[in-house]
């Protein structure tokens, strides 16, 4: 066997790997029945998945050029997944569809919670019922104008 054929067959297993993976992704979107099920279905073989396509096209051109373009489409999809992944989380817990008895550890809530404190005591503040905030500054000239004015 050459080093031709040899290349051709591991391309070959990367295209068809990848495709089961995005297979797999696809149909797990659609057989998932909660939000977190069905984002995990999406991103983590759906990237896998796409890597795996992109090595086998790059090993079957053999190109510098095309290798070099799809290591930044790889690259790329390596940093918006995860991101996009954890927006469409958030988004679906705060609207609700989040399903929070199921959660092993819910850690948004507890920082929603600390969230909504820190608001609750900064209106304080500026309202004037806060001691720390209400003081003005030694420096700061007596008649300073309101933040909206600044």
């Amino acid at each position: 066997m050459t080093a031709e054929v040899v290349r051709d067959v591991v391309a070959a297993v990367l295209l068809l790997l990848g495709a089961f993976l995005v297979f797999v992704a696809g149909l797990g979107v659609a057989r998932f029945d909660t939000l977190l099920g069905r984002m995990h279905a999406a991103t983590k073989p759906q990237v896998l998945g796409l890597i795996l396509l992109l090595a086998g096209v790059g090993l079957r051109l053999g190109s510098w050029s095309t290798a070099g373009m799809l290591l930044l489409v790889v690259i790329f999809q390596l940093f918006t997944a995860p991101v996009a992944a954890h927006m469409v989380g958030r988004a679906g817990f705060r609207t609700g569809k989040v399903d929070t008895s199921k959660l092993e550890i819910d850690d948004l809530s507890t920082d929603e919670a600390a969230a909504r404190e820190a608001v609750v005591v900064e209106d304080g503040a500026a309202d004037g019922s806060a001691s720390d905030a209400a003081t003005p500054d030694s420096d700061a000239p007596d008649s300073a104008p309101p933040d909206s004015a600044r």
